[in-house]
């Protein structure tokens, strides 16, 4: 539990980079330099207004020199991302396969927060992931599964763009990629949770709307980002509840 509690502040640290991937891999810009500056007046952001979680909170959401409101998932990225990583520490200790774990939880919140502001699932972020994850969960865990269902759950996807290509893109494809390398069979879970969770929104939009919620597009990344979280906590748990109901 104290190691968990002290892997919050590099958690904050690692929520705080993550913003500026999910800012500036979009539109394809160096995520090195320059330093970070406010989206509307352009003028740097100083260390004491660069704090994680907390320069926000005391700023109440607005620059301090033109007042533009920043947006709240700059702070909830942050957060999301330093509870995760304390909980693979918690769940995993000091191990490689936690250090994974948090690189796949870190994908996750890069991912959610460029789907949800950007709609897109950038290739410069889930391809490169898809592969370093691949071989470290290979060489920690020699196995096929890793592999095969990195193949199984984005072939799904890839079936249901086809089918329907207004309800996804090839982003969650992809990102279905990172999922299966990631979580092995308990890959399944995290579709499946993902695919209802996007339901509530849907069916949401086609009570308001009718018709015209067809044509209305929910980014699908932030559902699938959510049902891995509980597919890699909880996943061999379900799986086995799962079947034991089948027996």
């Amino acid at each position: 539990m104290e190691l968990a509690a002290l892997a919050l502040a590099p958690g904050l640290a690692l929520g705080s980079f993550l913003n500026v991937v999910a800012a500036r891999v979009p539109r394809r810009t160096s995520i090195v330099t320059p330093a970070s500056a406010c989206i509307d007046c352009g003028t740097p952001i100083g260390r004491r207004d660069n704090i994680p979680l907390l320069s926000w909170v005391l700023l109440r959401g607005h620059c301090r020199h033109c007042g533009v409101r920043i947006s709240p998932l700059y702070p909830a990225v942050e957060l999301a991302t330093a509870l995760l990583v304390a909980a693979c520490v918690l769940d995993f200790g000091l191990s490689p396969r936690m250090v994974v774990a948090a690189y796949f939880c870190a994908v996750l919140v890069a991912v959610t927060a460029t789907d949800l502001t950007h709609r897109i699932i950038p290739n410069r972020i889930v391809v490169p992931a898809a592969a370093v994850i691949l071989v470290a969960q290979t060489a920690l865990e020699p196995s096929l599964q890793w592999a095969l269902a990195a193949l199984a759950a984005s072939g799904f996807l890839f079936l249901a763009v086809v089918t329907y290509p207004a309800g996804m893109g090839m982003g969650d494809v992809k990102l279905a990629l990172v999922m299966g390398a990631a979580l092995g069979k308990t890959v399944s879970i995290a579709l499946m949770i993902g695919m209802f969770a996007a339901l509530v929104p849907a069916v949401i939009l086609l009570a308001r709307h009718g018709q015209a919620a067809r044509k209305m597009g929910i980014p699908f990344g932030p559902f699938l980002a959510l049902g891995s979280v509980v597919a890699l906590f909880f996943g061999e748990q379900l799986l086995d509840g799962y079947f034991s109901l089948l027996t």
